[in-house]
């Protein structure tokens, strides 16, 4: 069952045992995930996804029959693929129950179809070659063993089945994002204290649950990734047709200390101005990396990167 509050005691315990960590942060977010993330369900996270699936695996093959979302969190990913016409059939995965539940009614009121189960994405409980498409975003980094998460996906996909993981950070944009979140996180707390700015500052209590959750962040982000390095863990699980690829640099520069500064401050100060503004930044910045940065920066610059892979039709292409 989703425990939506984890106490003192349990976070403490969670900080020596990942997959606990995992479950109880990703309950205790589940009721506001999306709001949190700014994601939604209409056209614009409909393009964000489907724009993020083309750049790494293109569009052949589309719609996929099937497809499973590992770690799907609250359904992010593959609801807005679908809704994309990536996918025709769904199925949601999550060490969370809680974001499971998320993900299905999420799905429910969307129309679509899509079942779900709890899953550990080291032991996916799904027969061999049950799924066309396995996508996932934001999960690998997660995942204690990620060769190990890698043999399942391959396992559970059909014969020339794909997977596509985005949203993942890298070594480098995970260490910039981080130190710019942890100021902007300060800044907002303290400057908040004083005088007239004392408004947008959210109650104590909140701040205190704010920070044992971004205790337990800490706790289940567990890895970082060079692109090479994904490359070759894909391969050694058994893929082949591997590729990486990477963006955002401006747009995280930009991005993370926004998302923070509107997880400091009382939601009701983020009026619809703002968050417009807030988005078309981020379009813009985002432009800018592909249009440009991308073509002139180090891959490992950026902060999200993307692999996909295909399971082999036959032994012989092992």
């Amino acid at each position: 069952m989703p425990n939506p509050h984890a106490t003192a005691e349990q976070v403490r315990a969670a900080f020596d045992d990942p997959r606990l960590a995992n479950v109880l942060y990703h309950d205790w977010e589940a009721g506001t995930y999306d709001e949190k993330w700014s994601i939604s369900y209409d056209e614009r996270c409909i393009s964000y996804a489907t724009d993020v699936f083309n750049a790494v695996a293109g569009e052949d093959g589309q719609p996929y029959p099937t497809a499973m979302e590992l770690g799907s969190g609250t359904g992010f990913f593959l609801l807005n693929l679908m809704q994309g016409g990536v996918i025709k059939k769904g199925s949601v995965t999550d060490l969370s129950p809680g974001m499971v539940a998320v993900a299905l009614r999420n799905a429910e009121k969307l129309g679509l179809d899509v079942d779900g189960r709890v899953a550990d994405a080291e032991r996916i409980p799904y027969p061999d070659n049950s799924f066309d498409l396995v996508v996932g975003h934001a999960v690998l980094h997660h995942i204690p063993d990620v060769s190990a998460a890698l043999r399942e996906v391959l396992r559970v996909l059909k014969p020339g089945g794909r997977f596509v993981f985005a949203g993942e950070p890298t070594k480098i944009g995970d260490f910039y994002a981080r130190k710019l979140g942890q100021f902007t996180w300060w800044l907002t707390t303290n400057v908040t204290k004083f005088g007239p700015l004392n408004g947008w500052r959210r109650p104590q209590e909140e701040l205190d649950e704010s920070s044992r959750a971004a205790a337990l962040e800490a706790v289940v982000d567990i890895h970082t990734f060079d692109p090479s390095e994904l490359e070759r863990m894909s391969l050694g699980a058994g893929a082949v047709d591997v590729r990486a690829v990477t963006d955002e640099f401006a747009a995280a520069l930009t991005g993370w200390p926004i998302r923070t500064f509107e997880a400091a401050v009382p939601q009701e100060k983020l009026t619809v101005r703002w968050r417009m503004f807030a988005y078309h930044l981020w379009l813009r910045l985002s432009a800018l990396d592909k249009k440009l940065l991308a073509r002139v920066l180090p891959r490992e610059l950026f902060y999200n990167v993307m692999v996909t892979g295909i399971k082999p039709s036959s032994p012989v292409e092992l």
